[in-house]
This record gives C-alpha cells, structure tokens and sequence, in this order.
C-alpha cells in the first residue's frame, strides 16, 4: 500500500511507474472518478519522458503518446459496454509501449492476460489523500510491481 498526500506525490507516484515501465507492461486503473487516475497518467507519461498535454481519453478511448522512451497507450474504457473484442486491444497490450488503462475491470474477459492494477482510494478525512494498493496479475505484472515499490522506496 502506498500513502499520496497530495496531487504532486501522486504525480511522483506516475514518474516512478513510467520509468520503470518496460514494453508491453499493462497497468489496469481503478477508482472513483476524482481518485487520481488522469493525474497518475500524467506522471506516467513524464516518467516516460512524455511532454506532451495528457487528457483522459473519455471519449475517445484511446490515446497514443509516441514521443517517449515507450509508447505510452492511455486507455479510458468506462464507456464501453459490448464489443471490447472490436477494438484490437491485443495489438497494445502485447506490443512495444505502456498500456495504461483507466476503468479496466470494464473489459471483463478481454482485459490484458497479464497486468498490475492499481486500485486508488480517497481519504473520506483528507480530500488531498490518496492510498494505492497494487495487485500483479502475472509474472511480468509482478516484476513491474517489484520495479515501482524498489523505486518507491528508494526516493
């Protein structure tokens, strides 16, 4: 479990995950709308040495960062509802970026084989806290989870 006192240690939180990302790590978001979600994906995308405005993909689904050390694939599925088979997710979750996927627990049987999720939960005391807990789903999912907590801990 890790312990955000503020957007900024979120944001921190996303740099230490983009630069431990390796090619096709999958990292499943999940939270209440305002729990940090974007705001992680934003420090990710730094991490990864991204410059480039991150929104959430809403609407869009998907958005693709090509500019930095990874590909960084920033995925927000909370809209779908059928036909996640349609969208040829395989083709980032197997490939050569980060897929970082907002709502994921949404794409049931067609989420990622192997991938660590990161539940946020906000403080009912401090709005500004945060608590993460990271749960791997596979081998590699937990060899990304050793990388960010070694780096967590080392900062």
């Amino acid at each position: 479990m890790i312990t955000l006192i503020d957007t900024a240690a979120t944001e921190e939180l996303g740099k230490i995950i983009g630069a431990a990302a390796e090619p096709s790590d999958n990292l499943v978001l999940t939270g209440d709308l305002g729990a940090g979600k974007t705001t992680l994906t934003k420090g990710i995308a730094l991490g990864l040495g991204i410059d480039q405005m991150i929104k959430s993909p809403t609407y869009t689904i998907i958005r693709e960062y090509q500019q930095g050390r990874l590909p960084l694939y920033h995925m927000d599925v909370y809209r779908i509802e059928g036909g996640a088979d349609d969208l040829g997710l395989d083709d980032y979750f197997e490939g050569d970026g980060l897929s970082v996927i907002e709502w994921g627990r949404q794409l049931g049987e067609y989420v990622p084989e192997d991938y660590l999720e990161l539940v946020l939960s906000k403080d009912e005391q401090d709005e500004n806290l945060r608590r993460v807990e990271l749960t791997p789903h596979g081998t590699a999912a937990k060899n990304f989870q050793v990388r960010i907590m070694e780096a967590w801990e080392e900062k």
